[in-house]
């Protein structure tokens, strides 16, 4: 039987264009996402966003389904769930 610990995503590590590799938790994701997509057009949105009604939701599909959000042309911000040693 799979460890629950194995799927407790506190953690990620953000990449996104011109700027240095971000440790950010996942509430700090969840903020991060939420200011991204305010910024994106409603026709720059991908298609499953569009049926969700508020973009606390929408980044909350996200962080839950997604690894990447297509932010423009030449540009990226990805995520990906990592586990800290202390």
């Amino acid at each position: 039987m799979p460890d629950s610990l194995m799927y407790q995503q506190d953690d990620y590590v953000v990449l996104e264009t011109n700027q240095p590799e971000q440790f950010l938790t996942s509430t700090e994701l969840l903020e991060k996402l939420k200011q991204t997509l305010q910024q994106l057009k409603e026709e720059e949105l991908p298609h499953d966003l569009k049926k969700i009604d508020s973009v606390q939701k929408q980044a909350q599909y996200l962080l839950d389904t997604s690894c990447e959000l297509d932010v423009g042309p030449g540009e990226y911000l990805q995520w990906y769930a990592v586990r800290l040693e202390k």
